[in-house]
Order: structure tokens, then C-alpha cells, then sequence
């Protein structure tokens, strides 16, 4: 290899390493967009769901990592546990602390990133994420961070979009016209087991990974689509990004999509999305 050669390789390889700061910071704007409370209120079973799946018990202290408005923060606060949730979109947690007065649950809300959470080492008795940690850009250390503040024993519970379920495949389309940062994983390989068992090796112990279905429920295709057009962010931006014939040829996409795997074929739609359920306990 001739030093250009070699020269021009290096340059590549490290335009390749995204600036996850830059890639975070773009993030926090687009789900601070749309408003996620609407989309979150549809999505509340997954987080009960995931909650009885981790046994939670009274008086544990809980962790929900990027919480949104709080679906799992207030369903671990139902069984009796103190909960904190975390989120780095400050009209979020406004939103959950409300929720959490007009029920008078225990539960605290403070903003912070999933990658480096304002939580004391080994102090949760669980620790859950809903549809949260999967888009955090680095993987490894948010992983990290969710063993770091858990207790030996403690159980870790996580919701995630698989890759080939309908929100795995309406990512996917989007992508096609807006594409997502070089070098930056798919948010998706959280809906993976082999994803989450390479994040946890040696970490985690006691795994159980269940394959689940919600199902969005719509009027119709069009329907769908200018729902997640409004109240979605990463749709919004999508689409706020795009003009002309490629907004319109996204549009078409995502309306074939929901008639793709709508399961009524009739004029109302519903939309089975799959997400792994994955729950296990800190080594």
C-alpha cells in the first residue's frame, strides 16, 4: 500500500466515526419535536406488560431509562416501588410529573442522558426501559450504565422494536429517503437477542426474552400516517427534511406499509408491531 493509499484509508475511517455528541444532540431536538406524550398514551399496555414480566415488588427501588412521559415509571410505581425516571426531553418529564400527582404515586423524575445516568452505583433494585435505551447512539456504555446502577440481583427489563416488525420496517423506509448517521448502529439490533446477550455478556444472568406483538389501531392507512406525521419526531423530521415528489413517494411508502401488515383488510386498520421483551437479573 503506497502512503497515499494509506493515507486516504485512515481519512476514511475516521470520517466514519460519528460524533455522538452532534448525533445526540440532533436526537434530543427530534424527540423533543411532535409531541411523543400522544404517541406514548397508544403504547401504556407494553409498559404494564413489562412491568408484571419483572416481578417488581414493593419498596424496590426502580430506574426507568429515557422514560418519555413515564408509561413504565408509573406501572413500576403502582406496585409499590420508588421510581425514578430519567429523559433527556425536559416537556416529557413535565408531563410524567403531572401523571404522576393526578395518580399520587412515588415517583421522581430528573433529566439526564442514558448513557451517562445521574444515578449512584449499585443502588436499583430494577432497572427498565421502554422503547428508550434502543436510540441511544452508543450501545456499549448505555448497557454499561444500566449494569453500573444496578444491584447484584437486581432485574433488568427491556422493551425494544424488532427489525423486521412494523415500526423495525417503517424506520427502515424512512431511512431510504433520510438516512441515519454513518457509523452510528440501528437502534433496531435492540430487538435482537443476539444484540442484547453480546451488550449484557457476563453482566446479566437468568435471561428470558419473549417476542411480543401491540397493535396500532387506525381508521385507516392515511390515517396512521398523518398521526405519526404530527405527533411521531423522528416522522416529523422526516418529513420536514424531505420535499416535493420524495415527501409524497414517503408518504405513499408508509401507507403501503400499514396496508402490507394490517390484518383486518377492511377500511379501519390494525397494525400488529412486534418488540422483544427482555428481562433478566444483574449478576
Amino acid at each position: 500500500m503506497t502512503t497515499t493509499e494509506a493515507t486516504t484509508q485512515a481519512t476514511t475511517q475516521i470520517s466514519a466515526v460519528p460524533d455522538l455528541a452532534t448525533v445526540k444532540a440532533k436526537q434530543q431536538k427530534t424527540w423533543a419535536s411532535g409531541d411523543f406524550s400522544v404517541v406514548a398514551a397508544r403504547i401504556v399496555i407494553v409498559s404494564e406488560e413489562l412491568a408484571e414480566a419483572a416481578d417488581l415488588r414493593p419498596g424496590w427501588h426502580v430506574l426507568d431509562v429515557a422514560c418519555g412521559n413515564g408509561n413504565a415509571t408509573l406501572a413500576a410505581a403502582r406496585s409499590g416501588a420508588h421510581v425514578l425516571g430519567v429523559d433527556y426531553v425536559p416537556a416529557l418529564l413535565e408531563d410524567g410529573r403531572a401523571r404522576a400527582v393526578a395518580e399520587g404515586l412515588d415517583v421522581e423524575f430528573r433529566e439526564g442522558d442514558a448513557e451517562e445516568l445521574p444515578v449512584a452505583d449499585s443502588t436499583q433494585d430494577a432497572v427498565l426501559s421502554v422503547f428508550g435505551t434502543m436510540f441511544a447512539p452508543d450501545h456499549r456504555r448505555t448497557a454499561a450504565e444500566i449494569v453500573r446502577v444496578a444491584r447484584p440481583g437486581a432485574t433488568v427489563g427491556l422493551a425494544s422494536w424488532t427489525p423486521d416488525g412494523f415500526i423495525g420496517q417503517m424506520f427502515k423506509a424512512i431511512t431510504s429517503y433520510v438516512p441515519a448517521p454513518a457509523g452510528v448502529q440501528s437502534p433496531l439490533l435492540w430487538g435482537t437477542e443476539e444484540h442484547i446477550e453480546d451488550l449484557f455478556e457476563g453482566s446479566v444472568a437468568g435471561r428470558a426474552h419473549q417476542p411480543r406483538t401491540y397493535v396500532f389501531r387506525f381508521a385507516s392507512p392515511q390515517e396512521f400516517v398523518t398521526f405519526f406525521r404530527r405527533w411521531y419526531g423522528p416522522t416529523l423530521k422526516a418529513f420536514a427534511a424531505l420535499e416535493g415528489d420524495d415527501r409524497e413517494a414517503l408518504e405513499l411508502d408508509l401507507i403501503a406499509l400499514a396496508d402490507r401488515f394490517d390484518r383486518l383488510g377492511s377500511d379501519a386498520i390494525a397494525i400488529p408491531a412486534t418488540y422483544l421483551e427482555a428481562v433478566a437479573t444483574r449478576s
